[in-house]
């Protein structure tokens, strides 16, 4: 009986650790080319279609500091990514656009991705993230 005991023990503390020890990545973003060092950048990494555009899964805010900006993401796991970001020159906290919708403040996704009468696609922006990875993003 107490033999069977420390093998279930030692069962679960093996599948423990295995989990435990799942690899996770750093993802690097360098911002550059933007209007000013106003504000401060919202950004966010998605990792869905569905989600794109309206629920990260991380985000941050973050200052510009001569017309560039470095973003740090920490302890994603292995996945195909996508990442947005809005300039925020005015800190209210939204993308500002004017009465047609158009956008009036910077913004930028991953692979410089850009849309066509709308938004850029997931499918546009997105990228795998494997190791740890520094992407540049320029206005």
């Amino acid at each position: 009986m107490k033999n069977k005991f420390l093998l279930i023990i030692f069962i679960l503390c093996a599948i423990h650790n295995s989990k435990a020890q799942e690899r996770t990545f750093n993802l690097t973003i360098n911002i550059s080319g933007l209007n000013s060092s106003d504000g401060n950048l919202l950004v966010g990494i998605y990792n869905k279609k569905e989600s794109f555009l309206k629920k990260p899964i991380k985000s941050t805010i973050v200052k510009i500091e001569n017309k560039k900006a470095l973003i740090l993401f920490t302890n994603l796991p292995k996945g195909i990514y996508a990442v947005s970001f809005v300039h925020d020159e005015n800190d209210n906290k939204k993308m500002d656009t004017n009465f047609i919708g158009i956008p009036t403040e910077d913004y930028g996704c991953s692979n410089n991705a850009t849309g066509f009468m709308g938004p850029p696609k997931y499918k546009d922006a997105q990228f795998v993230l494997q190791e740890d990875k520094i992407i540049e993003i320029n206005i």
